[in-house]
């Protein structure tokens, strides 16, 4: 009678089910707004990479172009990545969602996007400078801008000291 139990308790052999199998992508480069971005991101963080485009516009790119954020980069169809391009060149999304409300020289709100926005901030940080407002000057001797203390902390990663060098013995 205990055998009989032993024998009812005995692990019956797993059988493995071979898994379905997963949708490979490539796991190459896609181009999109002249940034190189790896396939094998989601669409809402691949959109992220490209400079400019903060985490709320990838969102509102993906709803409003009724793209799912969990989508691998790699399998967007040209097409797709048209739509892209052309929503963020002229986006119809909210004011708040843009990077540069009422800008300085014409006054409109507007998107800037990867080496457009670099320019257009140091453009901002230069003029800053030429008024000699505080910003700017504050920019230019390389303190920090917006009431930090400056006993400590902000020489953080500024500039790399070069070691002393010993002067040859004359002999």
């Amino acid at each position: 009678m205990a055998e009989q139990k032993t024998e009812e308790k005995a692990k019956p052999e797993h059988t493995h089910k071979p898994k379905p199998e997963e949708k490979k992508y490539d796991e190459k480069l896609i181009r999109i707004l002249s940034k190189d971005i790896e396939g094998g991101l989601n669409v809402y963080v691949g959109l992220t990479k490209i400079k400019g485009i903060s985490w709320s516009l990838s969102n509102a790119i993906c709803k409003s172009l009724n793209l799912d954020k969990k989508r691998k980069i790699s399998s967007l169809t040209p097409a797709e990545i048209n739509k892209i391009n052309d929503f963020v060149k002229n986006p119809n999304i909210p004011s708040f969602l843009l990077n540069r409300k009422s800008d300085f020289e014409t006054g409109e709100d507007k998107h800037l996007i990867g080496s457009n926005l670099e320019l257009q901030k140091e453009m901002d940080i230069g003029r800053l400078k030429k008024i000699k407002s505080y910003k700017g000057l504050r920019h230019s001797i390389g303190l920090p801008l917006r009431g930090q203390r400056t006993r400590s902390h902000f020489r953080r990663n500024k500039r790399k000291s070069v070691g002393i060098k010993k002067k040859a013995v004359k002999k």
